[in-house]
C-alpha cells in the first residue's frame, strides 16, 4: 500500500466486481452530478455510531444489522420499509428486554443495491448476457438492453436511497419509535401466531413496567431514549465510483457519507486490490465479509491495514463460515485476535455460507443451519472469552417463503408460495423475529 490515501489512490490497484459502462462520458458526467448533490447521511451520526460500536467492541452491546439481499426499484414503496422497520423494532426489543444487552441497530438499506457475481456473463437458452449485478447497475430481465450496464441508474439509486433514508428518521424519530408503542409494532406477517402470542407477552411486560414507572411519579416522556431510537444505515461498498462520489472532507477526516457504515466483501477484500485501499481512507465504521478460507495471518494484515490504531468500535469482521466446523473455524480467529489485544468487533452473518439448492430448484437456506452457525459463534466466543458482537442477517418484514425450516417449518414445496427475492433468499418476518428469541437466549448465557 502507499504511505499517502487519496480519494483517488484506488485507482491505481486492481479491481474485481466492477461493471463495464460504454459510455464513459455518460457516467463521468452522472458522477459529477452526485459529488454535488446533498451527502445521504452525515458525518455526525457516523460519530454517533462510531460511539455505540465502542460500546460493542468494549462488550457493552449487541449489534442488529438486517435487511434485504438487494434493495430493488419495483419493490420500493412506504409499506417494505415500515414493515421493515417493524420487524427491526421488535428483534431490537427482543434482543434487549429478553437477552438484558442494548442494541445498536444497523440496516442493510438505502443503498444496498449492487451484488457480486460470480461470473461476468450468465447464458440462458445459448444466449450469453451481462450478469445481473443490482438495480443500481442494470435490470434483471434477461435481455441486451436491459443487461447493459445504465449510469443513469446510480443517479435512480441515490435518489430512492435519500427517500428511504427520509422515512427512516420519521419512522425513527416521529413517535412510532416510542417504546410506548411496543404492542404496536407487531408485523401483519407474524399476526396470529405463536410468536406473536410470545411478543406479546414480552410487549406486556414492557408497557407494564412503564406504566408502573409513571405510577411512581416518572415521566417517561422525559427520557428521550425511551421516545425515538436510531437505526443506522449500511451496504457493500462495492462500486467505488459512487462511493468516491459520496465522500466529503470533514476537519478530522473523509467520510463516506453514503451510508453510515459501509462494508467489503468476500470477494474483494484482497489486501492488494482496490476496495481496501478505499476503504482505509475513510473514517466511517468499515466491515469485512470473512469467510471459511479466511487464515489469521490474512485477517491480521485486514487489521493492521484498515484499522492501524486498533480504534475501538471502527472495524468490524462479519464471519460468514457455514455451520459445518464453524466452532473450530471461528475459535482460531477468536482466540488470535484476543492474543494480539485487537479492539476487532465480531459479527455472525449465518446466511451467506449456509445457501443450498432445494430439491424444488429453488435456492435457499434452512433455518436449522443458520442457527447452528449463530449457536458456534456464540460458543467460541465463550471458549475464547471474547464477545460476540452481533449478526447480520439477509432479512425482511414480509411473510415470503425463501428460507425453509423455523417454528412453522417451511417445506421445500412451499418456496413458490412467495418467493420474491433479486437474489439472495431471506428470512421471513415470522423466522427473523423467532431467531431474536433464540438469540437472547445465547446472549444470556454469555
Amino acid at each position: 500500500m502507499p504511505n499517502s490515501w487519496t480519494p483517488q489512490s484506488w485507482k491505481q490497484f486492481p479491481i474485481l466486481q466492477q461493471p463495464h459502462y460504454s459510455d464513459k462520458d455518460s457516467l463521468g458526467g452522472i458522477l459529477d452530478s452526485l459529488s454535488a448533490l446533498p451527502p445521504l447521511v452525515f458525518a455526525e451520526e457516523v460519530k454517533a455510531l462510531r460511539s455505540s460500536l465502542a460500546d460493542v467492541a468494549d462488550g457493552k452491546a449487541f449489534i442488529l444489522q438486517g435487511g434485504d439481499c438487494a434493495e430493488s426499484f419495483t419493490e420500493f414503496s412506504e409499506e417494505h420499509i415500515e414493515s421493515m422497520v417493524k420487524v427491526m423494532l421488535q428483534m431490537a426489543v427482543t434482543l434487549t428486554f429478553a437477552g438484558k444487552c442494548p442494541v445498536v441497530k444497523i440496516g442493510r438499506m438505502a443503498g444496498q443495491f449492487a451484488k457480486p457475481r460470480s461470473a461476468d456473463m450468465e447464458e440462458q437458452g445459448g444466449v450469453s448476457l451481462p450478469s445481473f449485478r443490482g438495480d443500481n447497475v442494470n435490470q434483471i430481465e434477461f435481455t441486451e438492453a436491459g443487461r447493459e450496464p445504465d449510469p443513469e441508474r446510480l443517479r435512480m439509486a441515490y435518489h430512492q436511497s435519500a427517500s428511504t433514508l427520509n422515512l427512516l428518521r420519521a419512522l425513527t424519530r416521529g413517535g412510532f419509535a416510542s417504546l410506548k408503542n411496543v404492542r404496536q409494532w407487531n408485523s401483519d406477517a407474524v399476526d396470529n401466531t405463536a410468536l406473536s402470542e410470545q411478543y406479546g407477552d414480552l410487549s406486556s411486560r414492557i408497557h407494564d413496567s412503564l406504566e408502573f414507572m409513571e405510577s411512581c411519579g416518572i415521566n417517561v416522556d422525559d427520557f428521550s431514549k425511551l421516545q425515538g431510537t436510531a437505526i443506522y444505515t449500511s451496504h457493500e461498498a462495492l462500486l467505488l465510483d459512487f462511493e468516491q462520489a459520496m465522500l466529503r472532507k470533514q476537519d478530522d477526516g473523509w467520510y463516506d457519507l453514503s451510508a453510515h457504515m459501509l462494508w467489503i466483501g468476500e470477494r474483494t477484500r484482497q489486501l492488494d486490490h482496490a476496495h481496501v485501499e478505499f476503504l482505509r481512507g475513510v473514517e466511517n465504521p468499515i466491515g469485512v465479509k470473512i469467510g471459511p478460507t479466511a487464515d489469521v495471518e490474512e485477517i491480521t494484515k485486514l487489521a493492521n491495514l484498515l484499522d492501524p490504531e486498533n480504534t475501538p468500535g471502527k472495524l468490524i469482521f462479519i464471519t460468514r463460515v457455514g455451520a459445518e466446523g464453524a466452532y473450530e473455524k471461528l475459535l482460531e480467529l477468536f482466540e488470535r485476535m484476543k492474543q494480539l489485544d485487537r479492539k476487532i468487533i465480531w459479527i455472525c452473518d449465518p446466511m451467506h455460507g449456509n445457501t443450498v439448492k432445494a430439491s424444488s430448484g429453488y435456492k435457499t437456506r434452512k433455518f436449522e443451519d443458520i442457527l447452528s452457525e449463530v449457536q458456534a459463534f456464540f460458543r467460541a466466543h465463550k471458549a475464547a472469552g471474547t464477545w460476540p458482537g452481533g449478526i447480520h442477517l439477509e432479512m425482511t418484514g414480509r411473510n415470503v417463503t425463501e428460507c425453509t425450516g423455523g417454528a412453522f417449518n417451511l417445506s421445500d414445496e412451499e418456496l413458490s408460495n412467495c418467493y420474491d427475492t433479486q437474489c439472495d433468499p431471506r428470512l421471513n418476518a415470522s423466522q427473523s423475529l423467532e431467531l431474536a428469541f433464540l438469540i437472547a437466549e445465547q446472549l444470556r448465557e454469555n
